[in-house]
């Protein structure tokens, strides 16, 4: 019998269709969700995989999650093997298995189609609230037993039917128990989704047309990724910088990447990082793998989907002893701190190689605000959100303003209406924070400012990071501003928290956060004089920070160019 082959336009088809089908299990997932930070802040991604576990179609949300997503699917086949049938979904959030922290939760699901396995689809989703020592995330764990219950490959539905002791157990292990089950359930249904979906593909051009496509999608992927590799120059680069500190002590923390090419070969390795440490800046393995391949993509063929044919030209060496290689017991919570500046230091080695690419620093962190009910006998609430910042600029382009970082790519601010309605809590400002991002030819862009007065009594947290290291300039581009945040408390008192434990704030304090910039990219001196203005007349350049960093005189609002300093030509 001769082999199925796919000829290029169905592999074509295939490949967008597996897309397609991604794309509906994740609208699937936050058309259903019940906690905020899904529907409105999309901390969640999908993914759809062939029945061995490989990567076939990704959604938008946060790409940071991605690349990990085939690591659960893969554990899951390990541990359960044949023993899995049409309707299950196997549950898991260990942090050492997945990499991240417990409050994110993978649901992986088999598609069947007529009796056979063709595929898995998988769903996380951060869940508001899984138990910890805090609601929410926890700002001051030291240990992985105070951040909440955790969950290895687990099945909780089986043959279409919830599992009613593992359900009972969600529930009691968690503040907000009917919206965690709700999310879980949007979880499920994302996955239905991708199974209902995928076999309207099969029942099209049968099982055996699709395993050859999907095959053929593989090897482009490898070969494209070989052939953007081997066009780099060869050479070995390494980059260096630190963490402000891990919650528990002000120690700054290092981060250290060292990146070779090697004819079609990337070797990324990570010795010089810290040993783990006691907060909760610890990442597991298979997260720090899947950043490095997120910061990869951004630069290596940024416009082809990632598939399990994907990185086959990369290697990782991460050190047993570090920080970026958590076991037991160390904390997790806050895992993706190290990660943006990791991010930004592997796109810095690679601009070395790229150099038609190098883009400066971005503001590398999620600055994470968190506030919630402190009143036991009240209904409990929790809004948790990640801010935007700026990015840095590149060689023909400003950096972005109020973008969100790296890691979290599709995240979005909860818009303030939304806000209010849900939670005891006004949006006083939200706007760009003029000056924050570094000058330069293409400056970098600006962070924002975002104002949060508490309409009673509230819990509150903060995460803010890369003040010790903000986004670096490049090519003579000047670094930007970091994270500044102010605290004004009823009793007239002022506070300048970046990272901040749960406490209550009282009714009527006012949180004003302001987000760093991204760098600078060339000589300030070579910005034209009508670009300096349109920063100027839009407010997101001060008058007194143009003279300073540009050389330009202001009269009236207006540049004076023949009072200021001459351009200077790249």
């Amino acid at each position: 019998m001769s082999k199925t082959t796919s000829d290029p336009i169905t592999t074509e088809v295939v490949r967008n269709f597996v897309m397609s089908c991604a794309q509906d299990m994740n609208a699937a997932l936050w058309r259903s969700a019940y906690s905020p930070v899904i529907y409105e802040g999309r901390d969640s991604a999908v993914a759809i995989l062939d029945a061995e576990g490989t990567m076939l179609g990704q959604s938008t949300g946060v790409p940071l999650f991605v690349g990990a997503i085939d690591a659960c699917v893969h554990l899951v086949i390990e541990k359960y093997g044949d023993d899995i049938g049409p309707g299950d979904i196997f549950l898991m959030n260990d942090s050492y298995l997945q990499g991240t922290h417990l409050n994110d939760f993978t649901a992986v699901g088999p598609l069947f189609h007529d009796g056979k396995l063709v595929g898995f689809g998988a769903a996380r989703a951060h869940w508001s609230d899984v138990g910890a020592m805090d609601p929410g995330l926890p700002m001051g764990s030291s240990s992985i037993f105070q951040e909440g219950w955790r969950l290895g490959p687990t099945r909780v539905v089986q043959n279409y039917e919830e599992l009613p002791d593992w359900m009972d157990l969600i529930q009691r292990n968690t503040r907000m128990p009917s919206a965690i089950l709700g999310d879980f359930r949007a979880q499920v249904s994302a996955i239905r989704t991708g199974e209902r979906r995928l076999g309207q593909l099969l029942d099209r051009i049968g099982q055996d047309t699709y395993r050859a496509s999907c095959l053929n999608i593989f090897e482009q992927s490898r070969a494209l990724d070989r052939a953007a590799i081997g066009e780099l120059k060869d050479g070995t680069w390494s980059r260096e910088g630190y963490l402000d500190n891990d919650g528990q002590s002000d120690d700054p923390i290092k981060v250290a990447l060292t990146l070779t090419i090697d004819g079609e070969n990337m070797i990324i390795d990570l010795e010089g990082s810290s040993p783990p440490v006691a907060g909760s800046v610890n990442c597991g393995a298979v997260q720090t793998q899947s950043l490095l391949r997120l910061a990869y993509k951004t630069m290596i063929s940024p416009d082809r989907a990632i598939t399990g044919g994907s990185f086959s030209t990369m290697s990782v060496k991460i050190p047993d002893d570090c920080m970026f290689n958590a076991r037991e017991p160390y904390a997790c919570a806050w895992y993706f701190t190290g990660l943006g500046l990791l991010a930004d230091l592997m796109i810095a080695c690679l601009s070395e190689a790229m150099p038609e690419h190098a883009t400066a620093a971005h503001y590398g962190d999620s600055m994470v605000a968190t506030f919630f009910e402190v009143d036991p006998r009240k209904k409990q609430w929790l809004s948790v959100e990640a801010t935007a910042g700026g990015w840095g600029g590149s060689n023909g382009a400003d950096g972005e303003s109020a973008l969100i970082n790296l890691v979290n790519g599709g995240f979005r601010n909860m818009p303030a209406e939304v806000y209010e309605t849900k939670f005891p809590v006004r949006i006083e400002e939200f706007s760009i924070r003029p000056d924050s991002g570094g000058a330069g030819r293409w400056r970098g862009g600006n962070g924002v400012v975002r104002s949060y007065r508490m309409l009673d009594d509230a819990g509150g947290a903060l995460w803010f990071e890369r003040s010790k290291t903000p986004a670096w300039g490049l090519a003579g581009g000047k670094p930007a501003k970091g994270p500044v945040n102010t605290l004004r408390l009823p009793d007239g008192s002022e506070e300048n928290p970046l990272k901040m434990r749960a406490r209550v704030l009282p009714k009527g304090t006012l949180l004003i956060t302001r987000t760093g910039g991204g760098g600078g990219y060339g000589d300030p001196m070579a910005r034209p004089f009508d670009e300096i203005q349109r920063d100027l007349d839009r407010g997101w350049l001060s008058p007194e920070v143009a003279a300073e960093d540009y050389g330009v005189v202001i009269r009236d609002g207006r540049v004076d160019t023949e009072a200021s300093t001459p351009r200077t030509s790249l």
